[in-house]
């Protein structure tokens, strides 16, 4: 199985490119560097678990693709309260978030030995 035939692949590339575009003008460059790697970090993991050929190794990478979606939620609300992030946006990508999470988990769970 390729990353790139995968849907919850792509959708958390194209969220990750949504918080880079977003963040672009942020000064407060650590919280800019933890939110665009946590963002990163999920379809990045999506792609590593993938592309594992044990189903331990796949699941463990996609267990840390959840992660990642949880640290970056935390992070969106963060920065929704501190006005770095556009409510409307931020609102957008938890719904998508949760949206991933159902869909690395339900990969997780069709994970088998290649």
């Amino acid at each position: 199985m390729k990353c790139e035939t995968l849907d919850v692949w792509k959708r958390a590339c194209k969220l990750s490119t949504e918080i880079y575009q977003a963040m672009r003008g942020c000064k407060d460059f650590g919280f800019k560097d933890q939110i665009t790697r946590s963002g990163l970090s999920v379809a990045s993991n999506i792609a590593e678990g993938v592309e594992r050929k044990s189903s331990k190794e796949k699941r463990r990478f996609l267990d840390i693709a959840l992660g990642s979606a949880a640290e970056l939620k935390t992070q969106t609300y963060i920065g929704m309260k501190i006005d770095y992030i556009k409510r409307e946006d931020g609102m957008k990508w938890t719904k998508e978030l949760e949206e991933l999470r159902r869909m690395i988990n339900a990969l997780s769970e069709g994970m088998h030995d290649s």
